[in-house]
């Protein structure tokens, strides 16, 4: 018999990013498209929120798509099938607006292309058109590429180094459409910050809906710590429980950005000391 928390399943989908299968059957049964959780691998480890990729309700599983760039992901990344972890919270946040809108472009960009995978598979089965843009910096980078040929209408597929698809980025392949004319009635986003930012720049002169889905500093997730705030129609808006999903062009990345930014030195240096420590770098390595 599975044992809450446990991971049943495992696989490296590129170069430090993993996927794991999770037997949490209380959140899968109410877990929706672009809904999150927060798990925490050890007693006295950190909260990860992580948006959830897949889920299955009958065998009570979630899938979570990760990338290893803190002390925290490292961690997780090292357990294997048979571990489990220490608890998750979730489902967290509002679900995507899953409607027939007509012609939708769902954009992923990095591992935001797993956390875009769900909503684009509900809006397909909402009968809209879905054309999917996803990109990464290089081929081997690119994740969920089968998943979302799947559940699009049509595969867009860029890289930064032009080792597969159109040579760019994902927001090259947005201005070109729209500059050809493409009928499109919304756009939703999912990755790095700048992306999402330049998407909406790019959607903003043809007032299309553009929505995006925002990752900053989340701890309790319940909106009490104040840590995701983000200035969202010049209001401060809660991500954890009033988001994730906003509207791009009321959002103001800047301040997003420096947020995000705020901890990036000690990040490092705690994760340098981790990777001494489990002899993964050699000691004063860059």
């Amino acid at each position: 018999m599975c044992r809450k928390f446990e991971i049943l399943e495992k696989r490296t989908l590129a170069p430090k990013i993993k996927e794991i299968v999770l037997y949490a059957p209380e959140i899968a049964r109410k877990v929706r498209a672009g809904q999150f959780i927060i798990v925490r691998v050890e007693e006295k480890g950190e909260r990860i929120p992580l948006t959830v990729a897949d889920w299955n309700r009958n065998k009570g599983t979630l899938t979570i798509v990760f990338q290893e760039i803190g002390v925290s992901t490292y961690k997780l990344g090292k357990l294997d099938i048979g571990d489990r972890l220490t608890d998750i919270a979730g489902p967290l946040g509002n679900p995507s607006k899953i409607e027939n809108y007509g012609r939708v472009i769902c954009i992923g960009g990095g591992v935001g292309i797993a956390a875009i995978y769900p909503i684009a598979r509900e809006l397909k089965k909402m009968n809209n058109y879905v054309i999917s843009i996803i990109g990464a910096r290089s081929r081997e980078l690119l994740i969920y590429e089968d998943e979302m040929r799947k559940v699009s209408d049509e595969l867009k597929i860029t890289t930064d180094d032009g080792s597969k698809g159109r040579k760019g980025f994902v927001s090259d392949e947005l201005r070109d459409m729209l500059a050809k004319g493409v009928k499109v009635d919304r756009v939703i986003a999912v990755g790095p910050a700048i992306m999402m930012k330049v998407c909406a720049d790019v959607t903003r002169p043809y007032g299309i809906k553009t929505i995006a889905s925002l990752n900053p500093i989340m701890v309790c997730g319940m909106g009490m710590c104040a840590a995701c705030r983000v200035e969202v129609g010049g209001k401060t808006r809660f991500v954890c429980f009033e988001g994730p999903e906003f509207d791009a062009h009321e959002v103001n990345f800047t301040e997003l950005m420096k947020r995000l930014n705020a901890y990036r030195e000690e990040e490092k240096i705690a994760l340098e000391k981790y990777l001494k420590k489990i002899g993964e770098v050699k000691p004063n390595a860059n």
